[in-house]
C-alpha cells in the first residue's frame, strides 16, 4: 500500500484507506473462507492464507492507517483467536458510514455521537439476546428467535449509567487475563451440553471442534478443567489430514541426538529444569539487555574466557543438580546443548510459557530467568519422556522426524493437538482453525452464555437502528438517548440508518461467501427479511443462508461468543473514531481559506 497519496483537502484519506484494508479480507469472512495466495515479488516466496490475520501478516503495510489496523487485528487475534474478519469488516463498513455523513456534511462530532449511541443500541441487543449455556438447547427445533426488547416506542433499554465510552488507543493493545474455567464436566450431562455448545461454534470445522472437544474429555479425565493454555499444537507435514489427533501430554518433534537421549531415558522418572528465556552468554532478562555496540575495554581481552567460563559454569551446575531435562522457553546455545547431549541430558527449545508454567506446578519445579540461578529447591521430579511416533523411515522424504511425548507423572491436564496436511501450506491454516474452535469453546463458558449466530444477531440490531432511525428522522420528540453523556444532533437518524447498512452488508458478505446467492440477490433477501420483520428472526432459515451445507433437520446449530463479538464491534469503532479524528486534524490544521479553495496537499 502506497504510503504517501495526492487528494483533496476535503478528502478523508485515513478512512478511506481503512475502508480499502476492509475490502482485501472480505473474503475471509464467515465460516466458508476461500484460501488466497500472497507472493513477494522480490524473493518470490509465498505464503497460503485464510484468515484475516494471515492475510495482514502477509503484507506490506507502509502506512500509518495499515499500521494500525495490523496492531489491533493482532492484539485481538492473541486473546480471542477468532473475531478478526469481523472486526476488520465492520471498520471498514462504518468508515465508509462516517464518510458518507462528511459527505452530507454532519459534524465530526455528532458522527462520533451518534456512532457511539448506536454501539450502545448494539451492545444492549447482544445482551438481551444471549441465550444461557444451560437453556441453549430448551428451544423447540426450528422455532423462531426474539429478542426480550421493551416496545421501541420506549426505547428504555438497560445501560450503565456509570459507563461512558472513552477512546484510548491503549485499549488495542491490552490484553485481558485468561482465567481457568470454573464449570466441571464430571458428570456425563455435563460432557454432553460441553459437545453441544461445542457444536455450535464449530462454524464450519466440525471435525476441527472434535479435537477440542476430545482435548476436554482428556483434561476432564485427569480432573482438570477445560483450560486452553494446557492445550498445544503439533503440526505433522505429509501426513493425510485424518492423521489429526489428540495426545495427553506435550508432543515435540526432535532431532537425532534428542533421539538417542530419549530412548536412554525411557521408563523413568527425571529430574526436570526450566528456563524463562534463552540458555546463551549473552541474554539477559527483558529491561537489563546492554546497548548493542558498546564494549568496555578491559573486556575485550577476556570475552572468549568469560563465554567459555559461563559454559562452564552452567554444565556443572546442571550435571551437580543431576537434571535430565532442560525445558527452555528460548533457544540454547550450540556449543552448550553439545556438551548436555554428552552428558545425557535432554534440551527441548522453544516452550509455550504456558506450557513451561503447567510443568513447574506439576513437577514442584521453579521457573527460572537464568541457568546460574538453578539450585535444589528449583529442581523438578516426576517428568517422564517417551518416543510417540518415529518417521524415520516414513516413505515420504520430506518428513522423517521423530516425535517426542514429554509429560509428568502427576496429572497436569496437558494436552497436543497433533494437526496434518499433505499441503505445507495449509498447516498454519489448520493450527489457526483449531485455536479459534478451542478459544470460541472457552469463551463460551466463561461467558456461560451465546449469541445467536449465522446473522441473526446482526438482524435484531439493524432492525433496532433502523426503528430508532426513523424516530429520529421523523422528529420524535420523546426518544431518549441511549447515552446520558450526548445529545442527539443533527443527523443522528441519518448516522444510525448508514450503521444499520453496515451490518446489512456484514450479513449479506457472509451469505455470498456460502456461494449460494450473488452480492445484489443476498443484499436482496436481508431486505425483505427485515421487510416481513414480525419480530423474530427464523434461526434455522438464516443457517441455511449463511452456511455452504444446510443444517442437519433445520434446527438452529450456530451460534457466537458473546465476548469474541462485542470486541470486534467495540475496536472497529474505535479505529473509526481514531482515524475519523486524526484525518480531521490533518484537515482543520490548514487554514480555512486555503481549505475552500480545494488545493492539494501530499499526505
Amino acid at each position: 500500500m502506497a504510503g504517501s497519496t495526492v487528494l483533496t483537502l476535503r478528502h478523508h484519506v485515513g478512512l478511506q484507506k481503512l475502508s480499502a484494508l476492509s475490502g482485501i479480507t472480505t473474503q475471509c469472512l464467515g465460516p466458508t473462507k476461500t484460501y488466497k495466495i500472497i507472493q513477494d515479488d522480490d524473493t518470490g516466496e509465498s505464503a497460503l492464507v485464510s484468515s484475516c490475520h494471515r492475510v495482514l501478516e502477509n503484507l506490506e503495510l507502509t502506512c500509518a492507517v495499515g499500521q494500525l489496523v495490523y496492531e489491533t487485528v493482532k492484539a485481538h487475534h492473541r486473546t480471542y483467536k477468532t473475531g478478526s474478519g469481523s472486526l476488520l469488516f465492520m471498520a471498514g463498513a462504518w468508515s465508509r458510514a462516517a464518510l458518507e455523513c462528511l459527505h452530507r456534511e454532519i459534524p465530526i462530532a455528532h458522527i462520533i455521537s451518534a456512532l457511539s449511541e448506536g454501539m450502545d443500541v448494539c451492545l444492549s441487543v447482544c445482551k438481551q439476546c444471549s441465550i444461557p449455556n444451560k437453556e441453549l438447547h430448551a428451544t423447540p427445533k426450528a422455532q423462531p428467535v426474539k429478542a426480550a426488547v421493551k416496545n421501541s416506542a420506549s426505547h428504555q433499554l438497560p445501560l450503565n449509567n456509570k459507563t461512558q465510552r472513552k477512546l484510548k488507543l491503549s485499549r488495542h493493545f491490552q490484553k485481558p487475563k485468561l482465567e481457568n474455567i470454573t464449570t466441571t464436566h464430571n458428570t456425563n450431562s455435563e460432557k454432553s451440553k460441553l459437545t453441544d455448545i461445542a457444536k455450535t461454534l464449530s462454524h464450519g470445522h466440525s471435525e476441527t471442534m472434535g479435537l477440542v472437544v476430545k482435548a476436554s474429555q482428556i483434561q476432564s479425565e485427569q480432573d482438570v478443567t477445560f483450560d486452553v493454555d494446557k492445550i498445544s499444537t503439533c503440526l505433522l507435514p505429509s501426513s493425510a489430514e485424518s492423521r489429526a489427533c489428540v495426545v495427553p501430554g506435550c508432543i515435540l518433534p526432535v532431532c537425532t541426538e534428542q533421539v538417542i537421549i530419549a530412548r536412554r531415558l525411557e521408563g523413568q522418572h527425571l529430574k526436570v529444569a526450566l528456563i524463562d528465556g534463552d540458555l546463551t552468554p549473552s541474554y539477559r532478562h527483558l529491561g537489563y539487555n546492554k546497548p548493542k555496540r558498546l564494549q568496555h575495554v578491559f573486556d575485550l581481552s577476556s570475552s572468549d574466557n568469560g563465554e567459555d567460563d559461563w559454559l562452564e559454569r552452567v554444565v556443572g551446575l546442571v550435571l551437580n543438580l543431576e537434571v535430565n531435562v532442560l525445558l527452555i522457553r528460548g533457544v540454547a546455545d550450540g556449543d552448550l546443548k553439545n556438551h548436555f547431549w554428552k552428558h545425557s541430558v535432554l534440551v527441548l527449545e522453544q516452550m509455550r510459557l504456558s506450557i513451561l508454567k503447567t510443568f513447574a506446578s506439576s513437577a514442584g519445579a521453579t521457573l527460572v530467568s537464568y541457568a546460574t540461578q538453578l539450585n535444589s529447591r528449583c529442581v523438578g521430579t516426576g517428568v517422564s519422556v517417551s518416543i510417540w511416533k518415529d518417521l524415520s523411515n516414513f516413505a515420504s522424504k520430506s518428513n522423517r522426524e521423530t516425535y517426542l511425548n514429554v509429560c509428568t507423572v502427576e496429572k497436569s491436564g496437558l494436552v497436543t493437538a497433533v494437526l496434518s496436511s499433505w499441503v505445507q501450506g495449509k498447516l498454519q491454516s489448520e493450527e489457526d482453525a483449531f485455536l479459534a474452535c478451542a478459544y470460541r469453546l472457552y469463551w463460551a463458558l466463561k461467558d456461560k452464555s451465546l449469541l445467536p449466530g449465522a446473522g441473526v444477531t446482526e438482524m435484531f440490531c439493524i432492525r433496532r437502528l433502523q426503528k430508532l432511525a426513523g424516530l429520529y428522522a421523523g422528529g420524535h420528540k420523546t426518544v431518549p438517548s441511549m447515552n446520558p453523556w450526548t445529545a442527539a444532533g443533527p443527523g443522528t437518524g441519518v448516522v444510525l440508518q448508514l450503521m444499520a447498512d453496515a451490518f446489512i452488508d456484514f450479513v449479506s458478505s457472509v451469505m455470498v461467501n456460502a456461494g449460494k446467492y450473488s452480492k445484489v440477490e443476498a443484499r436482496t433477501v436481508v431486505v425483505e427479511q427485515l421487510h416481513d420483520w414480525d419480530g423474530s428472526v427464523n434461526c434455522a432459515k438464516m443457517s441455511q443462508m449463511t452456511l455452504e451445507h444446510d443444517p442437519l433437520d433445520g434446527q438452529c446449530n450456530v451460534c457466537d461468543n458473546v465476548s469474541v463479538k462485542q470486541e470486534a464491534w467495540r475496536k472497529a469503532l474505535d479505529l473509526v473514531f481514531l482515524v475519523l479524528q486524526t484525518d480531521a486534524e490533518v484537515i482543520t490544521g490548514v487554514g480555512q481559506k486555503r481549505l475552500e479553495q480545494g488545493d492539494l496537499i501530499v499526505l
